[in-house]
Protein backbone atom coordinates (compact mmCIF):
# COMPACT_ATOMS: atom_id res chain seq x y z
CA UNK A 1 0.00 0.00 0.00
CA UNK A 2 1.43 3.32 -1.08
CA UNK A 3 0.17 5.81 1.47
CA UNK A 4 -0.92 4.76 4.88
CA UNK A 5 -3.93 6.15 6.72
CA UNK A 6 -1.78 8.79 8.42
CA UNK A 7 -0.52 10.11 5.07
CA UNK A 8 -4.06 10.17 3.67
CA UNK A 9 -5.33 12.10 6.70
CA UNK A 10 -2.37 14.50 6.62
CA UNK A 11 -2.96 15.38 2.96
CA UNK A 12 -6.69 15.82 3.44
CA UNK A 13 -6.60 17.80 6.69
CA UNK A 14 -3.22 19.44 7.25
CA UNK A 15 -1.34 20.25 4.06
CA UNK A 16 -3.62 22.86 2.52
CA UNK A 17 -6.78 23.31 0.54
CA UNK A 18 -5.57 24.20 -2.99
CA UNK A 19 -5.63 21.08 -5.14
CA UNK A 20 -4.35 21.06 -8.72
CA UNK A 21 -6.14 18.21 -10.47
CA UNK A 22 -4.09 17.02 -13.43
CA UNK A 23 -6.29 15.49 -16.10
CA UNK A 24 -9.44 17.40 -15.07
CA UNK A 25 -11.55 18.58 -18.00
CA UNK A 26 -15.18 19.57 -18.45
CA UNK A 27 -16.04 16.00 -19.48
CA UNK A 28 -18.62 15.02 -16.87
CA UNK A 29 -18.23 11.31 -17.66
CA UNK A 30 -14.63 11.25 -16.42
CA UNK A 31 -13.82 10.28 -12.84
CA UNK A 32 -11.78 13.46 -12.33
CA UNK A 33 -14.90 15.58 -12.81
CA UNK A 34 -16.81 13.81 -10.03
CA UNK A 35 -13.86 13.71 -7.65
CA UNK A 36 -13.27 17.45 -8.15
CA UNK A 37 -16.88 18.11 -7.21
CA UNK A 38 -16.52 16.08 -4.01
CA UNK A 39 -13.33 17.93 -3.08
CA UNK A 40 -15.11 21.26 -3.59
CA UNK A 41 -17.98 20.17 -1.36
CA UNK A 42 -15.43 19.44 1.36
CA UNK A 43 -13.93 22.91 1.10
CA UNK A 44 -11.03 22.34 -1.26
CA UNK A 45 -10.17 24.82 -4.01
CA UNK A 46 -9.74 22.84 -7.21
CA UNK A 47 -7.48 23.93 -10.05
CA UNK A 48 -8.10 22.10 -13.34
CA UNK A 49 -4.89 21.17 -15.17
CA UNK A 50 -5.42 19.84 -18.68
CA UNK A 51 -4.05 20.71 -22.13
CA UNK A 52 -7.46 22.23 -22.99
CA UNK A 53 -7.22 24.54 -19.92
CA UNK A 54 -11.01 24.46 -19.52
CA UNK A 55 -13.00 26.08 -16.73
CA UNK A 56 -14.44 23.27 -14.58
CA UNK A 57 -16.78 23.59 -11.59
CA UNK A 58 -16.37 27.37 -11.89
CA UNK A 59 -12.58 27.27 -11.58
CA UNK A 60 -10.23 28.47 -14.32
CA UNK A 61 -8.10 25.77 -15.89
CA UNK A 62 -4.41 25.81 -16.78
CA UNK A 63 -2.48 23.89 -19.41
CA UNK A 64 0.20 22.72 -16.99
CA UNK A 65 1.22 22.93 -13.34
CA UNK A 66 3.91 25.46 -14.26
CA UNK A 67 1.26 27.87 -15.60
CA UNK A 68 -0.59 28.15 -12.26
CA UNK A 69 0.25 31.64 -10.90
CA UNK A 70 -0.32 30.85 -7.20
CA UNK A 71 0.86 28.19 -4.74
CA UNK A 72 -0.58 24.69 -4.98
CA UNK A 73 -0.74 22.46 -1.90
CA UNK A 74 -1.67 19.10 -3.40
CA UNK A 75 -1.30 17.74 -6.93
CA UNK A 76 -3.97 15.10 -7.65
CA UNK A 77 -3.02 13.01 -10.68
CA UNK A 78 -5.61 11.51 -13.05
CA UNK A 79 -3.31 10.54 -15.92
CA UNK A 80 -2.12 7.17 -17.16
CA UNK A 81 0.53 5.58 -14.94
CA UNK A 82 3.09 5.87 -17.75
CA UNK A 83 2.65 9.67 -17.71
CA UNK A 84 2.31 10.15 -13.95
CA UNK A 85 6.00 10.22 -13.00
CA UNK A 86 6.79 13.46 -14.84
CA UNK A 87 3.72 15.06 -13.22
CA UNK A 88 5.01 14.09 -9.77
CA UNK A 89 8.41 15.56 -10.68
CA UNK A 90 6.73 18.80 -11.77
CA UNK A 91 4.81 18.88 -8.47
CA UNK A 92 8.16 18.85 -6.66
CA UNK A 93 9.44 21.63 -8.94
CA UNK A 94 6.47 23.94 -8.27
CA UNK A 95 6.76 23.46 -4.51
CA UNK A 96 3.64 21.40 -3.82
CA UNK A 97 3.41 19.80 -0.38
CA UNK A 98 1.85 16.53 -1.50
CA UNK A 99 1.09 14.35 -4.51
CA UNK A 100 -1.92 12.06 -4.79
CA UNK A 101 -2.04 9.39 -7.51
CA UNK A 102 -5.62 8.28 -8.13
CA UNK A 103 -6.91 4.71 -8.13
CA UNK A 104 -5.07 2.73 -10.78
CA UNK A 105 -2.28 5.30 -11.17
CA UNK A 106 0.84 3.48 -10.01
CA UNK A 107 4.52 4.38 -10.44
CA UNK A 108 6.72 3.08 -7.60
CA UNK A 109 9.78 4.98 -8.86
CA UNK A 110 7.86 8.28 -8.89
CA UNK A 111 6.57 7.49 -5.40
CA UNK A 112 10.12 6.98 -4.13
CA UNK A 113 11.44 10.15 -5.85
CA UNK A 114 8.58 12.28 -4.56
CA UNK A 115 8.93 11.04 -0.99
CA UNK A 116 12.72 11.49 -1.16
CA UNK A 117 12.09 15.12 -2.18
CA UNK A 118 10.17 15.58 1.09
CA UNK A 119 6.59 15.52 -0.18
CA UNK A 120 3.81 13.46 1.35
CA UNK A 121 2.43 11.06 -1.24
CA UNK A 122 -0.26 8.45 -1.63
CA UNK A 123 -0.84 6.29 -4.66
CA UNK A 124 -3.69 4.13 -5.96
CA UNK A 125 -6.23 5.80 -3.63
CA UNK A 126 -9.13 8.21 -4.19
CA UNK A 127 -9.69 11.32 -2.05
CA UNK A 128 -13.42 11.26 -2.83
CA UNK A 129 -13.57 7.87 -1.10
CA UNK A 130 -11.25 8.83 1.76
CA UNK A 131 -12.44 12.33 2.72
CA UNK A 132 -16.01 11.42 3.81
CA UNK A 133 -14.54 8.76 6.13
CA UNK A 134 -12.39 11.21 8.10
CA UNK A 135 -15.14 12.06 10.57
Amino acid sequence: MYGDAAAVRRILTELGDTWAIVGLSANQRRAAYGVAGVLQRFGKRIVPVHPKAETVHGERGYGSLAEIPFPVDVVDVFVNSALAGPVADEAVTIGAKAVWFQLGVIDPEAYARTRAAGLTMVMDRCPAIEIPQLG
